[in-house]
């Protein structure tokens, strides 16, 4: 995993204070193989409950770990009750890393 530990912990604290401490999240895409060089870094967010405004939790979350990350472009999805599941749902939670 091509991620550090204060990244992951301003990842996790984004999430937490945006979407509730039950929040997931999950890096998945070449941030997670070793092998990989550079890349933008995609994040999968799960959530129990509904979201009323899906974007605008995707962005804010992005911006913030954006700003952690010292301006990498960050990509941001969201899996709830209330969103069609895809299939880059299911290969994120399938091939991600949980954080």
């Amino acid at each position: 995993m091509r991620i550090t530990p204060e990244q992951i912990a301003a990842i996790r604290q984004g999430a937490s204070q945006l979407a509730g401490s039950t929040a997931r999240v999950w890096l998945f895409g070449s941030r997670v193989r070793d092998d990989e060089r550079g890349g933008d870094v995609d994040l999968l967010l799960e959530l129990d409950a509904p979201v009323a405004e899906p974007a605008q939790l995707s962005a804010r979350l992005a911006a913030r770990v954006s700003r952690a990350m010292y301006g990498r472009k960050v990509d941001v999805l969201i899996k709830a009750p209330n969103l069609m599941h895809l299939p880059i749902h299911t290969i994120a939670l399938a091939e991600g890393i949980r954080l």
